[in-house]
């Protein structure tokens, strides 16, 4: 009998569970709103103002993000390109300077050259080369040395006078001179 009975149980409590509606969530709902409704509207038109807000900020900063960036661009390409000048600018400099460098040397080759030429004939005729070989090496280093020479002067002592502040005498023409004092007791008393 007893399994009969929780037979029976359990097909009447199925039964409810079918046949139950939402009403205890009706009830539920509507006593939640009558204490709370005022402050769900109020949040739910701040919500809604809220985002009409942030949607009419929205566009400006996506047009404002590419605006910038295109401008970031130009002023990116203008640079690389004032760069790139620079470096242009750069290298014609360096390259006249190489092109003068190698018209230099090809200078002092040819003076050497010339230099060979005339040793080998004085020598063919005889005369002495030392000399003229010493000559041309003057010349050359005179040619080479960028720094000139100063003429060495004589140093002169800072003081004619044979003043010094060291000694206490006279010489410089002071006529007053410091001692200390005397060591012992004071005579006041």
């Amino acid at each position: 009998m007893e399994a009969e009975s929780d037979a029976a149980n359990i097909k009447s409590e199925e039964a409810n569970l079918e046949n139950q509606d939402l009403s205890f969530l009706q009830a539920t709902v509507s006593a939640f709103l009558s204490e709370n409704g005022w402050y769900l509207l109020i949040l739910g038109v701040g919500v809604y103002l809220l985002i009409q807000h942030l949607s009419k900020k929205r566009p400006n900063q996506d047009q404002n993000s590419t605006s910038a960036a295109s401008q970031d661009a130009m002023s990116v390409v203008r640079r690389q390109e004032a760069l790139e000048a620079s470096r242009r600018k750069m290298q014609a400099e360096l390259d006249a300077k190489a092109a003068e460098f190698k018209e230099k040397q090809q200078r002092v080759e040819e003076e050497k050259r010339r230099q060979k030429i005339e040793m080998w004939e004085s020598i063919q005729e005889g005369k002495s080369y030392k000399g003229n070989v010493k000559l041309a090496q003057n010349t050359d280093e005179a040619a080479g040395s960028s720094t000139v020479l100063k003429p060495k002067t004589d140093k002169k002592p800072l003081r004619s006078s044979g003043y010094n502040p060291l000694s206490g005498g006279g010489g410089g023409g002071g006529t007053c001179s410091w001692r200390p004092g005397r060591r012992g007791p004071s005579a006041g008393g």
